[in-house]
This record gives structure tokens, sequence and C-alpha cells, in this order.
């Protein structure tokens, strides 16, 4: 069986998803490097799960990507409350770092045509929790 590849991971924000992924990735194995503007956001990272870093600044400065070696990363994902931020930090990701790998959380599902364009992956949490809604209102 082949052993899983160590990927360097950089995750956008350290709420809920952004702190429970980062703490998840690093648990197994992964390079993982958290970026939260509120430095009060990392106490949400567990010192028995995460062995990353965290890097204070807004993820939409170039300055703070390129601090956080974001030409080296793998996968980059945009967990912020902020859809906004996620987006553009996952379109500076994808042009400006080329980086491979490129998720963002979106709300609106009027903006998953933009992500489309743009090239960058999305999860759109609102319409995942609709057709799940609707899928159990269907079931008999």
């Amino acid at each position: 069986m082949a052993e899983a590849k160590c990927l360097y991971i950089i995750v956008i924000g350290c709420g809920r998803l952004g702190s429970f992924l980062a703490n998840r990735l690093s648990n197994q194995g992964h390079s993982v490097v958290v970026i939260d503007i509120n430095p009060n956001s990392f106490d949400a990272l567990m010192a028995d799960q995460f062995s990353g870093f965290k890097i204070e600044g807004d993820a939409t400065e170039l300055a703070v990507l390129s601090h956080a070696k974001m030409d080296k990363a793998d996968v980059v994902i945009g967990a912020t409350h902020d859809e906004n931020v996620n987006i553009m930090a996952g379109q500076i990701a994808k042009n400006n770092f080329n980086v491979p790998k490129v998720l963002v959380r979106i709300l609106d599902p009027n903006k998953e045509s933009f992500c489309r364009q743009i090239g960058v992956e999305y999860i759109c949490t609102t319409s995942l929790a609709a057709e799940k809604m609707i899928t159990a209102l269907n079931q008999k």
C-alpha cells in the first residue's frame, strides 16, 4: 500500500471550519499553515492535534501570502466567514502563486458561476445544505 503524500496546505481563516480543517489535516501528517487576521482565533487550534504554523494577517495581502510561502503550497483552502475574502485569496493563490489546488467556501449560490469562471474550486454550503434537505424531504 502506498504511503500518503504529505501536502503543504495553507488554511485561510481559523474559525469553526478553518480550525477544524487545520487540526484534522495537521493530525493526518500534513504541513499546515493557518492565516487569520484575529490572533484570538488561533485558540481553537488543539495542541495535541495541530503542529503547524500560525500567521496573523490579512490573507488578501501579497506580503502575508508570501510570508506563508504560498508559492510552495500544494493546496490553499479559503475558510473564512467572508466569502469575498475566500474568493479573492483563492484567485491570488491560483493566479499569482500557481497553487495546484484551491478550494474556497462560499455561501451565496449566485457566486458559484464566478468561481467556475476564475478556475477556483468551491464548496457552497448553502447549496449543499439545500440539496440534503430536499433529499431528506423526498425520502419515504
